[in-house]
């Protein structure tokens, strides 16, 4: 996955061929922001540029600038994992929840790597 981060915040940056430049998506945001570079250095300059008008107008109208996650989810799964997740669960003393949040968090380390 192609990021790029600043000031704590992440975007998802995807390449549009047909425009010959680049797209930034900043996440996590309480509403939606994005900014657009033919080159690194222009990305991160118009990443700013749209963060800090984002804050600016979350402050100005007296609204969170990150979208608050409430820590549930649903996840649809094949019915075989979804067995086989429960059984290992159950054989290591676990919750279901908590042999997901292991098997998340683990995914996250190795993307972060």
């Amino acid at each position: 996955m192609n990021t790029m981060t600043l000031d704590g915040y992440t975007a998802v940056i995807r390449y549009n061929p047909e425009t010959d430049e680049f797209r930034g998506e900043i996440q996590g945001l309480n509403g939606g922001a994005d900014f657009y570079g033919k080159n690194p250095e222009e990305l991160r300059r118009e990443f700013k540029a749209s963060l800090d008008f984002f804050v600016a107008m979350c402050e100005k109208h007296g609204r969170p600038v990150r979208k608050p996650a409430s820590g549930k989810f649903v996840v649809r799964l094949p019915p075989e994992l979804h067995q086989a997740a429960t059984t290992v669960a159950q054989a290591e003393g676990i919750s279901l929840n908590a042999l997901m949040e292991r098997a998340i968090r683990h995914e996250l380390r190795d993307a972060a790597a």
